[in-house]
């Protein structure tokens, strides 16, 4: 059995870059679950489907043909990297995590992922749905319009046009959609180290949460 460390945490909260560099510390394999959910969403507006058209969009979910080629991602065999990045993605992403039927197609695709020597996967659900015996669990966390400057910041040194307040009241919105859900919502799993970023640089919290991996691991190399 592979050992398994889930980041869990709402978007924009850091949860993808910390669960890169906990991999890379601790040289395991690590999972972007919400890539899985934007690569889909993009195939739902490809496809012409609707999104409220919850067998429609499980049958795309459980036909898509995705690849993770390092750091680029591959649907159908073309890359749309940079295509599942945008604002638009995320809340696509947000609206077929939200089907029932979408989440049971790519639950065991998720749990495949986990192989030795470990893995540190990051998204939703994480600690508790899709590894709920994970040896740890994190659940990270900032407030709304922490995100969102952060986003905003991001966007603009691509050259990107954006808006703050627009990017707090989506963040909003999602935040609202993922945590009422009626199938694994958003939430702190039980026994997670709940850690809130808003203040602390990236640095700090992957100091709080290693320390945490040191207890759980301590056979481990850091």
């Amino acid at each position: 059995m592979a050992r398994v460390i889930t980041v869990d945490g709402p978007s924009g909260s850091g949860k993808g870059t910390l669960a890169r560099l906990v991999a890379g510390r601790l040289g395991w394999h690590c999972l972007d679950s919400g890539a899985l959910y934007r690569l889909l969403g993009l195939a739902v507006e490809r496809s012409g489907i609707g999104f409220d058209d919850p067998e429609g969009v499980a049958a795309l979910a459980r036909g898509m043909q995705v690849e993770f080629r390092g750091d680029a991602i591959y649907l159908d065999g073309g890359d749309v990297s940079l295509l599942i990045r945008t604002e638009t993605a995320g809340n696509n992403a947000s609206k077929v995590a939200a089907i029932p039927a979408v989440r049971e197609a790519l639950l065991q695709w998720q749990r495949d992922y986990a192989r030795p020597p470990g893995l540190v996967a990051d998204g939703r659900d994480m600690g508790s749905v899709v590894f709920p015996a994970a040896e740890v669990k994190i659940f990270l966390d900032a407030s709304a319009g922490e995100r969102a400057n952060r986003r905003y910041k991001q966007l603009k040194e691509k050259g990107l046009d954006a808006k703050l307040s627009d990017l707090i009241a989506e963040i909003e919105e999602r935040d609202a959609r993922d945590r009422n859900r009626s199938v694994a919502p958003l939430m702190a799993p039980d026994g997670a180290l709940v850690v809130d970023s808003t203040a602390l640089s990236i640095t700090e919290v992957l100091d709080l949460v290693l320390e945490r991996v040191r207890g759980a691991f301590p056979d481990t190399a850091i």
